[in-house]
C-alpha cells in the first residue's frame, strides 16, 4: 500500500515505517504535528525544523500540520482526507500498548476511509530495542519526566538499563522519555543536530525537561 507515517521524529515511528517498509509497502509522506506557532514539535518539543532535516534526510516527503492539543483531531483528520484524495491508502503508527492511543488511531483512519498499521502493536519492548539497535539505528534523548541529566545522551542498552532503573517503561510508553532519530535504514544520510555535550542545556514544561537543540539551516545533514 501507499503509506504516509505518523512521524513524531523518534525511535517508535521510525522503527514502525522501517517495519511497514520491509513489508512491502511504500511510505510515501511523513505526517508530523508542530504546535500552532510551528516552532517545536508537539510532545518531543525539538525545533519543528529538525523533522524537515530528517524528511530530507530520508528523502521523505514531510506534510507538517500546526495545531493545538484542543484541534489536534480536527486537524489531524483534515490532513488525513487530503492524504487520501492524493492516493494514500493508510497510514503506520509506532504505538505498542497503549489501548486508548490504537482505539484512537483506528476510530480517526476509519473516519476518513484509510487503513491503520501499528507494526509495534503488543511486541515484547526490549526485543523491539534489539531490533533498533540491530537495524543500524541512532537516536538521542531529546524529553523525560526522570532526570534532564539523560537529556543528549545516546539511546543504548546502559541509558535504557538506568531509565528502567528509575521506574521506566523500557521504551518510554508511558511518556518517560522521547528520542530524535539521526540515523537508521530508512534514512539516506545521517542528521546532524548540535547542543554543548559537556553541560547540555534544556528547558522544562509540566514535569517534562526538554533538550535544547541547535539545529543549522545550512549543513545541519552529515
Amino acid at each position: 500500500m501507499n503509506l504516509f507515517v505518523s512521524w513524531s521524529g523518534g525511535k517508535d515511528s521510525a522503527l514502525a515505517a522501517d517495519r511497514a517498509r520491509r513489508q512491502g509497502h511504500r511510505l510515501a509522506f511523513l505526517l508530523n504535528c508542530a504546535a500552532e506557532d510551528g516552532r517545536r514539535v508537539r510532545a518531543h518539543g525539538f525545533p519543528a525544523q529538525v523533522v524537515a532535516l530528517q524528511a530530507r534526510a530520508t528523502g521523505i516527503p514531510l506534510i507538517q500540520i500546526h495545531t493545538s492539543w484542543e484541534d489536534y483531531e480536527t486537524n489531524f483528520k483534515d490532513a488525513l482526507r487530503t492524504l487520501k484524495a492524493s492516493g494514500i491508502e493508510g497510514g503506520v503508527f509506532g504505538d505498542m500498548d497503549l489501548e486508548e492511543h490504537r482505539e484512537w488511531v483506528e476510530r480517526v483512519c476509519g473516519e476518513v476511509g484509510l487503513r491503520p498499521l501499528l507494526p509495534l502493536w503488543k511486541a515484547n519492548p526490549w526485543a523491539l530495542l534489539e531490533e533498533f539497535w540491530e537495524r543500524g539505528f541512532r537516536a538521542m534523548v531529546v524529553a523525560t519526566r526522570l532526570d534532564p541529566a539523560f537529556l543528549g545522551r545516546p539511546l543504548d542498552r546502559e541509558l535504557v538499563a538506568e531509565m528502567v532503573a528509575r521506574g521506566a517503561h523500557p521504551c518510554g510508553e508511558r511518556g518517560e522519555y522521547h528520542t530524535l532519530v539521526t540515523d537508521g535504514p530508512i534514512f539516506r544520510r545521517p542528521l546532524r543536530v548540535e547542543f554543548p555535550p559537556a553541560a547540555p542545556s534544556f528547558h522544562e514544561h509540566d514535569g517534562v525537561w526538554f533538550l535544547d537543540l541547535t539545529v543549522r539551516s545550512e549543513g545541519g545533514l552529515g
